[in-house]
């Protein structure tokens, strides 16, 4: 009740449904108390209305005798640091924190003082009325209930109050959700035996509707705060800001002296860095992504008696942590780690795996994969493996290219003995990897590069098949044919008519072509020729194989195993920067990294990934302001790595010390044309992909062009072709002529390109290489966003990591069928009998149908459209799926070439579905006809059309071991 003394009016600051006198969609949603005895299972949230704060301090300066538009003034304080912050959520009691404090800061302590009153007394109000009511609720308690019965049941109720805050799309009342949460449990159980099943029954919530992956990861969020928190979900959301202060002031002591932080982090101002946590940014985690992050990332510490792993770190202290981390070496490191925090806490973008699992960790290895060169000796061999092992140990992912190796049957002048090729080395490498896995973390991940016209290319071909000799075979490792330009030229040549259908391909001994592995383009070209007669002569060695029949060898390969995977040597070298300071010989695991090796340097990504989808306005325009903030910050937060990285080998610090690569990419993309809109089929999509990677570019090269004027130029920048003028868009044209064939692809751009040019000769570059599109399969997860630039995969499936299985649904699907009232048991059942696909759903509008096409059912040209379209400006390269519905070799072989005619440098995965699965998802109980993806119409020659009786393939799962 309001005391007839008091000179406020009523409640100032109770919120009501009073429309908003501000864009309520550049301020956070207001979490509201609860009320006692309020079962409605409302959310407690509402919007921002500013004009309240006004109102509030305008009370108290009337009490005070004080001009009241000192209300005004605090508001606008108030809202410019919402709006510099950009918080998703923030609990009424932080505002009236805030209000207080800006009063101060101001200069009007008496009015903050009288406010401070005021919030005093109503929150003695609040505690009688809430005690009156639980005391009622006793009386009417079924009498039987046993005592712990009763504090589970308040507890859980608790948990279900914290989880439905702002989320309007449940469809379960709250009675329904503590049945179900409460499935299976019984008083006799453990707590943590309790828990772990609360959490499981929160698991199995996960296809009820749009909002309840974000339910379940608040209940598993809740039990989390009890670990990390000096906090209990009794205390309620109010608490959480100073529970988080409390935690990370004793945190950053503990964990040195446990040994699992830099002892340098004490250098920090603690107070400074806990201001400005945001506890409710968590909110914006889904299930799947809190797992991810509990179950893998948070800092823990095992308990010596009873072996119990407890997390130390709640998760925003584990962002401020990582932020840290990143900010040692920073003159102003406390702004810089509140900067680079607000990044991870608004989910703009996120570090790679490695960056988050060690920064700020006493062994900060932050890179997430290297690249090597092993040459033809047995000392350089096994410097190879040891290199594995000391990179993997770390958490590093590897790519290796093997091509200087000599073929089998080659000569060894040492021991006048035969070389037993390439295969065996590759054998013991795959062991390594089996047995030094990262950091004991993830398992270890390497994928090896041979170039295709090495003597040994057909069994490096056989090395993933399931049946065969095992001694040469690598089940655990990743394989990539690295393609020169003309043997491509070659097939498309014989497609033509240009060359007969028989025209073949020449293999060679490394050790009788030393010079082949260094060259590229038309150089490669001339001196391949140029062997090719020196075989006829007889005065090399050389096996002849006809060009299709390998091409087909290669396709039927990826169908059965998944690879090797196709990557491209020349369109990586020709468009390479640092094409003066040596040559490119692979990519890494993951095929979006282009970087020269050698024997003496291991290149090194380090890698970040901006979410698309955040950086929309409302409108579905880009907010290039948003954007070019979040590239600035992350391209500084990447250079950073560099300098405070552990490098466990010293081959691997020169070359990143010398050339400076990071590696800027993007993910949520699927999202983004969602929200949009806009079917990832289209000419739109395209145009989108375009636009949105050419700003991105554009700021991240500015960027580091500005750290050059800042902090230097990297060292090898003279005579790059940064130094030459020559920006990635740019060197299309220098492919195109190498080739002498078209490069398909629109070179149009938006932006001033020549300003830029002109700037970076001034000014030169921080990073060799700025730009490369990673698959993001473990941190997109932990924001929620679809993977990479990815079509949807399917609107229902069960995705599974090292973290578990977990139910995934098309949130944007789901919420859009909800609005239409369309959302039901039956469609939920229509989702899953379809195997995820909307397709043959009648029930669905047409216009939803369009825009929720799968991966397969999208033609592989979209997203090879798409690709290129990223490509050309893109320094390095990209993590490129490709999706076939129907294992068929000739769509295949037509898909690659085009791939190539784009201008890609390399592609990933090839996924397809398997006949059981096309078949269960062709079926239609109510003898509808469905929409399949339809046959892929491609007017083949005779040569083109490549026999292959494959029925299914293996999926190759998506790579976790760089992000």
């Amino acid at each position: 009740m309001q005391s007839t003394s008091s000179p406020f009016p009523p409640a100032p600051f109770a919120l009501s449904n009073e429309l908003p006198d501000i864009g309520v969609a550049e301020f956070p949603q207001v979490i509201r108390r609860d009320l006692p005895g309020d079962t409605s299972g409302k959310p407690r949230v509402v919007p921002w209305l500013g004009h309240k704060i006004a109102r509030a301090v305008a009370a108290a300066c009337f009490a005070e005798g004080q001009d009241e538009e000192i209300g005004h003034q605090v508001q606008a304080e108030i809202e410019a640091r919402m709006h510099r912050e950009r918080p998703v959520f923030v609990h009424i009691e932080h505002i009236q924190d805030l209000v207080e404090e800006t009063l101060i800061d101001l200069g009007h302590a008496r009015v903050a003082l009288a406010y401070g009153k005021y919030r005093a007394k109503r929150a003695v109000e609040r505690e009688i009325a809430a005690q009156m009511h639980d005391a009622a609720a006793e009386h009417h308690a079924t009498t039987q209930l046993e005592l712990a019965t009763r504090e589970q049941l308040a507890d859980i109720r608790a948990r279900i109050s914290f989880a439905r805050i702002g989320l309007q799309r449940l469809t379960l009342t709250d009675e329904d959700l503590l049945a179900r949460l409460l499935r299976s449990t019984s008083i006799n159980l453990s707590a943590e035996e309790r828990r772990d099943t609360i959490v499981l029954n929160a698991k199995s919530l996960l296809d009820l509707d749009a909002d309840s992956r974000f339910f379940a990861a608040r209940i598993l969020l809740s039990y989390i705060y009890e670990e990390t928190l000096p906090w209990k979900v009794a205390n309620g959301p109010q608490a959480l800001k100073e529970a988080h202060r409390k935690a990370l002031i004793a945190y950053i002591p503990r964990g040195i002296e446990l040994k699992r932080l830099d002892p340098r982090l004490t250098k920090f101002d603690l107070q400074k860095l806990a201001a400005a946590i945001d506890p409710f940014a968590d909110l914006q985690f889904d299930f799947i992504g809190i797992h991810t992050l509990y179950d893998r990332y948070l800092i823990h510490h095992q308990d010596g008696i009873t072996g119990r792993k407890r997390r130390l770190e709640a998760p925003q202290i584990f962002w401020l942590r990582v932020a840290m981390g990143l900010s040692l070496n920073e003159h102003e490191p406390e702004a810089r780690a509140i900067e680079f925090y607000g990044i991870y806490k608004t989910r703009r973008a996120c570090s790679s795996t490695p960056t988050l699992f060690n920064s700020g960790t006493l062994h900060p290895q932050l890179s997430s994969c290297y690249l090597l060169y092993c040459g033809d000796s047995l000392e350089e061999i096994t410097e190879t493996w040891r290199r594995f092992s000391h990179l993997s140990k770390w958490a590093g992912g590897l790519g290796c290219s093997w091509t200087a190796i000599r073929g089998a049957g080659a000569h060894i002048a040492g021991t006048n003995g035969e070389s037993s090729g390439v295969i065996p080395f590759l054998k013991v490498s795959n062991d390594i990897a089996i047995a030094v896995n990262q950091g004991g973390k993830r398992p270890g991940a390497l994928c090896s590069y041979l170039e295709l016209w090495h003597a040994d290319i057909e069994d490096f071909l056989d090395l993933r098949k399931e049946t065969g000799d095992d001694r040469r075979r690598t089940h655990n490792m990743n394989t990539a044919s690295w393609i020169p330009d003309l043997f491509m030229k070659r097939l498309k040549a014989i497609s033509d008519g240009v060359l007969p259908k028989d025209a073949t391909w020449s293999l060679f001994r490394s050790n009788d072509v030393l010079d082949l592995p260094e060259l590229h383009g038309r150089a490669f070209e001339v001196r391949y020729e140029e062997y090719e007669r020196l075989a006829a002569e007889g005065k090399i060695w050389t096996r002849k194989i006809r060009v299709l029949a390998l091409w087909k060898r290669m396709l039927e390969m990826l169908f059965e195993t998944g690879h090797p995977w196709i990557t491209f040597k020349d369109p990586c070298n020709v468009r390479s920067p640092q094409d003066h300071a040596g040559v490119i010989h692979n990519s890494n695991l993951c095929t979006e990294i282009t970087l020269n090796t050698s024997s003496d340097e291991v290149a090194v990504c380090n890698l970040a990934s901006i979410n698309i989808a955040s950086h929309l306005r409302e409108d579905g325009s880009t907010d290039h302001d948003k954007l070019r903030d979040t590239v600035t910050t992350l391209m500084r937060m990447l250079d950073n790595v560099i300098d405070t990285n552990f490098y466990p080998i010293d081959a691997a610090a020169r070359a990143n010390q010398m050339h400076r690569p990071v590696g800027l990419g993007v993910m949520g993309l699927q999202d983004a044309l969602y929200d949009k809109k806009i079917a990832f089929d289209s000419p739109e999509a395209v145009a989108f992909n375009d636009e949105i990677m050419e700003a991105i570019a554009f700021y991240a090269y500015n960027a580091s062009s500005d750290l050059a004027t800042e902090r230097g130029r990297y060292p090898s920048f003279s005579g790059s072709k940064w130094d030459r003028g020559l920006l990635p868009l740019d060197t299309l044209n220098l492919l195109e002529a190498e080739r002498g064939i078209p490069i398909i692809v629109d070179r149009s751009s938006r932006l001033d390109w020549n300003d830029l040019r002109q700037k970076i000769s001034r000014h030169g570059m921080r990073n060799s290489n700025c730009l490369a599109i990673a698959p993001t399969a473990t941190i997109s997860n932990i924001l929620g966003c679809t993977p990479c630039v990815e079509p949807t995969y399917k609107h229902i499936h069960t995705k599974s990591n090292i973290s578990g299985e977990f139910i995934r649904t098309n949130d944007h699907l789901l919420r859009d069928l909800q609005e239409l009232g369309l959302w039901d048991d039956e469609m939920l059942a229509d989702l899953k009998y379809y195997d995820g696909s909307v397709q043959a759903v009648e029930r669905i509008p047409d216009h939803l149908r369009r825009l929720y096409k799968t991966a397969f059912e999208i033609a592989p040209t979209w997203v090879l459209q798409a690709a290129a379209a990223r490509q050309k400006w893109i320094d390095q390269s990209q993590s490129t799926n490709l999706f076939l519905a129907d294992a068929d070799a000739r769509t295949a072989s037509f898909m690659y070439r085009e791939a190539w005619e784009r201008g890609l440098k390399t592609t990933y995965y090839l996924r397809t579905l398997n006949k059981s699965a096309i078949d269960s998802a062709n079926r239609d109980r109510r003898a509808a006809a469905p929409v399949s993806a339809g046959k892929r119409e491609t007017a083949a020659s005779e040569a083109e059309q490549i026999a292959c009786s494959i029925e299914a393939m293996r999926n190759g799962g998506v790579c976790e071991s760089c992000q």
